[in-house]
């Protein structure tokens, strides 16, 4: 694929990465992200098109491609065209927060509007893998951003409706987006929706919680962790635990596992 035509739209893009399909790695993908029925992944469809080569794609078309276009790949039947409409928004909404741009006020509204257009297609982030990879760079980089749409309360009210909604994808936003906060040293978002999050019934959950915490250990206090830990590990699910104390010593992983 080429970038020689100065923009493609999203049926272009749609139509190439249909040519792409790979029938034997569509039915390794279609196994891993669990798409039978009764899964979490139920559903979904695969072009059985790597990661990497997804990237090379959204590599060539992010600088032209209208924001108008994308919602088009967001709610296409196949996962790795939403995945190339979510990096596209990762990608522009990076050039739009960086440090000589944090406070303009043109590149404040374009920032807003890529979060708002993310938050309307959040349900079409519709695999872990989605989430991970959009979240923390669109809506975790916005929390610590400033925004014409309100202050840090109006952004604690945008996580909660997130962390609320019946949603499991949308609730994996609201966790999974510290990430971001965590890399820029502010623990109290991961701190707030581990502990809202903290009795949720999916393991997938479980897992993010535990990942966050062990990020929040690891960048920005382990004494935080362990205050975390002295308060909830005893209640906490067997899964969220062992992701949270992963980069422990033995000894002290063995303690937290008989809380």
């Amino acid at each position: 694929m080429t970038s020689e035509k100065a923009v493609m739209t999203a049926q272009e893009v749609i139509s190439y990465m249909e040519t792409l399909r790979d029938e034997e790695q569509r039915r390794v993908l279609i196994r891993f992200f669990k798409t039978a029925r009764g899964e979490y992944g139920y559903g979904d469809e695969f072009l059985g098109i790597k990661v990497p080569r997804t990237r090379e794609v959204v590599k060539a078309v992010a600088k032209d491609m209208p924001l108008s276009e994308i919602p088009e790949l967001l709610t296409c039947r196949w996962h790795e065209v939403r995945l190339c409409g979510l990096l596209l928004l990762v990608w522009q909404f990076e050039r739009l927060a960086t440090k000589r741009l944090t406070n303009d006020a043109e590149a404040m509204r374009r920032r807003d509007e890529i979060l708002q257009l993310y938050l309307k297609h959040a349900e079409r982030a519709n695999n872990w893998d989605l989430v991970d990879m959009s979240a923390p760079k669109i809506l975790g980089c916005w929390l610590m951003l400033p925004s014409a749409l309100g202050d840090r309360d109006y952004k604690l009210r945008v996580l909660d409706e997130l962390a609320t909604s019946p949603c499991l994808w949308r609730q994996r936003m609201s966790m999974v987006c510290t990430w971001k906060t965590l890399q820029m040293g502010d623990a109290s978002w991961c701190l707030r929706y581990a502990e809202m999050h903290l009795h949720h019934s999916h393991d997938l959950m479980h897992k993010a919680v535990g990942w966050m915490l062990r990020e929040m250990g690891k960048r920005v206090s382990m004494d935080l962790l362990r205050d975390f830990l002295r308060q909830h590990a005893h209640e906490m699910p067997r899964t969220a635990l062992r992701y949270a104390i992963e980069k422990m010593t033995d000894e002290e992983r063995q303690h937290w596992m008989r809380s």
